[in-house]
């Protein structure tokens, strides 16, 4: 039987010297994280010509060595680039492999760029290096989908819709209002995200394994050089940190929680049911079966990949909830959830912005199904309550006229004037001026609602900001 287990490694560890036995084969590829930590190859290449020129100038190394280190650097990244750079797994993960690639190229010198630093704080570095650049494209991608928002309900500012309650017909409300309730739950997630941005921008290099280091080096000229508003302020809590992987997975099931519910309003909107919308066939498929289907597949791929980054989430506090100080092998498992997280946001955002951008709604649809539904109900309790009403009593009066509506299958606005004053003598000749659909609307005008004036000062106030103004160019 084979044991290949048992199979020791032939490449000798640039950590080595403490070790008399070569690491077991399945071992060393079990333990290995190269073959999804390489996406940090960049980072990890931009961080160590910084910590190479700090070292030169506080003269813990040579300029001659500095240049030599920082031109192997350059043609390192140009061999990944360019696809010539083969990761190996022997040497565990990113950073080894290209530490490993700059010694042969230049020779020993290429060893003392690891001076004064860890792989504990050069990974902190890598990652941070990468979710700064990441926020930045989740932040870009959340405004791509506002502003398809916008122009949607700047385009329906007179599309009457129902308003729902328990997936029951409520009051009426304008397709706009709908949409931009949309937009403010993007808005508090741009927000969670610029917060995140603020506390992932510090510097964690030079906290070393976990207790500093014992050389000259200068962490506010690399966190200036790199682009940091500051640098960390202990060590030990340096290394441990993944708040910030935390903060983002959190952040991103946010996202994906509000995509998901209005991937269930999309798939809802879109069927034969409702006719309220109609989404371009690139984010639909057909059936292999049935001819004339249309199924809404991007809307529900977006609502299941929503249990993924919830699921990435929960590994991440699991994988933190137990650790002591400082770093811990454990904390490996940090970047797979992380990278999946940010790949299945980012995409899902990118998806929803084009969708809602062409998306066709049906406005004659949607206000059929406004009137439908005793949805002006409230209205006419509204009017008897001004009329001098307790609102409970007024609440049974129309419940009693919605129950005869209900037997003789007719609407309210339908019945006749004597017919109402039956319930209530309350009710006078210009009742009618408060029961339609269009009033109904028009009558919520207190802020934040959705009368007409409301979301045309909603709307206004939001193209006064400056990412949403329009023929504005980032």
């Amino acid at each position: 039987m084979k044991h290949d287990h048992q199979q020791p490694s032939s490449e000798k560890k640039l950590w080595g010297g403490r070790f008399s036995q070569p690491m077991a084969q399945f071992t060393e590829e079990f333990g290995a994280s190269v073959g999804y930590d390489q996406r940090l190859y960049r980072y990890d290449i931009i961080g160590s010509i910084a910590h190479c020129r700090m070292l030169a100038r506080q003269g813990i190394i040579h300029d001659v060595e500095c240049d030599m280190i920082v031109s192997g650097l350059e043609n390192i990244m140009l061999e990944i680039n360019s696809g010539e750079f083969e990761f190996q797994v022997s040497l565990e993960d990113v950073h080894m492999n290209i530490e490993k690639r700059l010694i042969d190229l230049i020779g020993p010198v290429g060893g003392k760029l690891h001076t004064g630093r860890s792989r504990n704080d050069q990974v902190a570095l890598d990652s941070r290096l990468f979710l700064r650049d990441a926020v930045k494209e989740i932040l870009q991608r959340l405004q791509q989908l506002q502003t398809a928002l916008l122009e949607q309900a700047e385009e329906h500012r007179e599309t009457v819709m129902p308003g729902y309650t328990h997936l029951q017909t409520a009051q009426p409300v304008l397709l706009a209002h709908h949409l931009l309730a949309y937009f403010e739950m993007f808005d508090r997630d741009a927000q969670r995200f610029d917060e995140i941005l603020s506390r992932v921008n510090i510097l964690p290099l030079g906290a070393g394994a976990l207790a500093g280091t014992t050389f000259n080096i200068d962490r506010h000229w690399v966190a200036q050089e790199l682009g940091f508003d500051g640098v960390s302020r202990n060590s030990l809590d340096t290394v441990s940190d993944r708040d910030a992987f935390i903060e983002i997975c959190s952040a991103a099931s946010l996202v994906m929680m509000h995509l998901s519910r209005l991937s269930e309003e999309f798939i809802l909107w879109s069927s034969s049911e409702f006719q309220f919308v109609h989404l371009s066939d690139g984010y639909c498929t057909g059936s292999s079966i049935m001819p004339q289907k249309r199924n809404p597949d991007m809307s529900e791929l977006v609502r299941g990949k929503t249990g993924r980054v919830y699921g990435n989430l929960m590994a991440l506090l699991t994988v933190m909830k137990g650790l002591p100080l400082a770093y811990n092998k454990d904390m490996q498992e940090d970047k797979e959830p992380l990278f999946d997280t940010i790949d299945t946001v980012v995409g899902s955002l990118r998806i929803y912005a084009e969708m809602i951008r062409t998306a066709t709604f049906n406005h004659q649809r949607m206000a059929q199904a406004a009137g439908a539904g005793f949805s002006t109900a409230t209205d006419l309790a509204d009017y008897l309550v001004r009329g001098g009403l307790p609102f409970r009593q007024a609440h049974e009066v129309v419940g009693k006229m919605v129950a005869h509506c209900e037997r003789e299958k007719t609407d309210l606005p339908d019945l006749t004037l004597e017919q109402m004053q039956r319930f209530s003598d309350v009710i006078k000749e210009d009742i009618f001026d408060y029961i339609t659909v269009e009033k109904s609307v028009a009558a919520r005008n207190s802020y934040g609602g959705t009368s007409h004036q409301q979301v045309e000062q909603q709307l206004s106030a939001i193209r006064q900001r400056p990412e949403f103004t329009p023929g504005r160019s980032d």
